[in-house]
């Protein structure tokens, strides 16, 4: 049986799936709101199916609507593959590319790197889902993410991993802490100030509880954080010490806090991109992809020093 509805109309309801506006979507493909709901009711007619709730803020999708949207996107995103590869051209329909990142590598990787992306492709949107490093692993895992920026998934059969670098846990303290002053400290000399860290939800402490299995003399936690930006501003109003990867801390220049490099053990964790080894890219995040790999040795070489 054919169905009464066009690419049009398919374009049309990713536009409002994703805007979660009528007058925005209806703008977005520059036609009239009455133009464009009669193409959703066409859609909706069409597949027999309520595809969107409309409230008097918002424009939400039904369940069948979030099913529908996620196997649209993928088939849409094959076809700007296919009309791409045979056009030779770096553009796309929609334009928007996400990207699933732990928070410590969004300051001082992930930003410059879109900076530079967005010089190059002004209209293309980057959607980013900083998470817990198992979030964004689930995240392309399931698809919701394009690619993501992670220091977990190398054991994973689905995903592939590609290293970027190898960053270093650091100590991390105020500039008038008594650690401040040493080229470097033992996990036995932190133990003896008040500690904070990641609760046991984080990709960090479960590696960081690995490296310290057998230590003796390790620091006992005080205070207990789910996001690494607490913990530095615990560090920052002088609550105690913590440790976090070097990309995490603030720049060298930061008037309060100071970053000293960690011994006995050494513990290092190494980041890198992952997607999904089943799916291609679409040529924009593709684009996206690749100039995260070609910044990786502007980074390498910096992140991992003492930034004091």
């Amino acid at each position: 049986m054919a169905m009464n509805f066009d690419l049009n109309d398919l374009l049309a309801f990713r536009a409002v799936a994703e805007l979660g506006s009528f007058r925005k979507a209806a703008e977005s493909v520059h036609i009239s709101q009455p133009a464009f709901s009669r193409r959703i009711e066409k859609l909706e007619e069409a597949l027999g199916a309520r595809l969107l709730e409309r409230t008097t803020r918002r424009v939400n999708l039904t369940t069948v609507g979030r099913d529908f949207d996620r196997q649209l996107k993928q088939i849409l995103d094959a076809l700007d593959t296919t009309l791409l590869g045979i056009r030779g051209v770096a553009a796309t329909r929609m334009g928007e590319v996400t990207v699933a990142c732990v928070p410590s590598a969004v300051n001082y990787f992930l930003t410059g790197v879109i900076a530079l992306y967005h010089q190059r492709y002004p209209k293309i949107r980057v959607k980013i889902m900083d998470d817990s490093a198992n979030e964004v692993l689930i995240a392309v895992a399931r698809g919701e993410a394009d690619f993501g920026l992670n220091f977990v998934g190398s054991q994973e059969n689905d995903v592939e991993f590609e290293p970027l670098l190898e960053e270093h846990f650091v100590a991390a303290c105020r500039r008038d802490h008594p650690l401040a002053k040493k080229s470097q400290v033992t996990w036995k000399e932190l133990a003896q100030y008040d500690f904070i860290s990641a609760d046991k939800t984080s990709g960090n402490r479960l590696l960081l509880d690995q490296a310290l299995a057998g230590v003796k003399d390790k620091p006992q936690i005080m205070y207990e954080t789910q996001h690494g930006t607490t913990m530095i501003g615990l560090v920052e109003a002088g609550l105690g010490v913590a440790v976090v990867p070097a990309m995490a801390m603030p720049a060298a220049d930061h008037p309060i806090l100071v970053s000293v490099p960690l011994v006995d053990p050494v513990v290092k964790r190494k980041m890198g991109l992952i997607k999904r080894r089943s799916s291609m890219l679409t040529p924009a995040a593709q684009q996206l992809y690749q100039l995260c790999t070609e910044s990786q040795p502007a980074i390498s070489s910096v992140k991992i020093q003492n930034r004091r």
